[in-house]
Formats: C-alpha cells, sequence, structure tokens
C-alpha cells in the first residue's frame, strides 16, 4: 500500500509555487494548516499535526520544510506517535538557536535533540541562511536521521530556485520504497 504523504510547511504555509504545494497536488497529501502561519507556536502547530495525522488512515510518510521539521521533531517528543507513521523526509531544518534567526522561529528553541520514532532523511543545504551545514549534521545525528546535502542550494525553497524540486522526488521515493 502506498503511503499518504502529509505536507507540513514552515513559516509562512509555504506557497503556491513552493515544491510542497505542489508535490501536495500531484500526490493528493494531506496538509498541516496552522491557524496563525506567520507565528509558530509549538504546542498548538504540534497539535494541529496531531490533528492530520489523525484524520489521515493508512500509513504515512511526513514531509516537513524549514520551520515545519521543527515542528514535526516536537510533535514527535510530546506526542504517541502511532506505528503507521512510517519516517519523514525533513528538509532544510531550521536552526531556531542560530544568533540571526527571525524571532517568529525562537519559540522552538532550543532545538528538540532527541531521537525520532521513526526512520527520517534530513536534506540539508550547505549554504542554507537559516542552518549552517553543520549545525544540520548536528541535528540530524540527534534525531539519529539519515542526512544527504543538497550542496549550495540555499534554503530549497522558490527563492533558492526550487520549484518542483525533482530531486527531492526522487529522494522521497527512495525513502517510501526503503521504509514500506
Amino acid at each position: 500500500m502506498t503511503p499518504t504523504l502529509i505536507i507540513v510547511p514552515g513559516l509562512n504555509d509555504s506557497g503556491p509555487q513552493h515544491w510542497q504545494t505542489l508535490w501536495e497536488h500531484k500526490y493528493g497529501a494531506a496538509r498541516v494548516h496552522q491557524d496563525d502561519p506567520d507565528h509558530p507556536v509549538p504546542a498548538l502547530w504540534s497539535q494541529r499535526l496531531q490533528e492530520v495525522v489523525d484524520a489521515t488512515p493508512g500509513p504515512l510518510v511526513l514531509v516537513g520544510h524549514s520551520c515545519g521539521v521543527l515542528n514535526i521533531v516536537h510533535w514527535a517528543g510530546t506526542h504517541a506517535v502511532p506505528a503507521r507513521v512510517l519516517g519523514a523526509l525533513l528538509v532544510a531544518p531550521t536552526d531556531a538557536e542560530q544568533a540571526d534567526m527571525l524571532d517568529e522561529v525562537r519559540p522552538y528553541a532550543p532545538v528538540p535533540l532527541q531521537p525520532l520514532p521513526f526512520p527520517a532523511l534530513v536534506v540539508a543545504s550547505e549554504n542554507d541562511p537559516y542552518s549552517a551545514f553543520t549545525r544540520a549534521e548536528q541535528m540530524a545525528a540527534a534525531w539519529e536521521a539519515e542526512l544527504v546535502t543538497a550542496g549550495e542550494a540555499g534554503h530549497i525553497n522558490v527563492l533558492s530556485g526550487h520549484g518542483e524540486w525533482e530531486e527531492g522526488e526522487v529522494l522521497l521515493a527512495e525513502c517510501i520504497n526503503a521504509w514500506k
């Protein structure tokens, strides 16, 4: 059985040309819609993720970007994760502890650094303005997740030239095949 994707956007909800939104439509994915996507509140954002997980039947794969990655790891540390969550693709994790981080992301500091209860793949850029690559390496190790470099790919969003992000789709397909 093919798992359902749950798209977990970050700050500002990943706009219409963002690869997360394009994947949502392409794959018929469920999506976590926050009441206030511009101002994360970890407890509220995690609760909304839980609601979407509860409402989506069958096996699931979470697909987070940026602050959405922090939402996933916060949720995994504060909720009972059902076994039907097969894994998570965690793209461009934001470092809420970074000195010049946006104030809106600061509520996620300190970044949760406990092992995840499911397999995960972290995809990080070597020139992401929201997280140093060495920090992404530390987060992936703490989460017991595999790490893949995207090279110098910025924040892996529309502004860095990643619309459909075909390379990400290849990684997603590899993950789904490994996690089934």
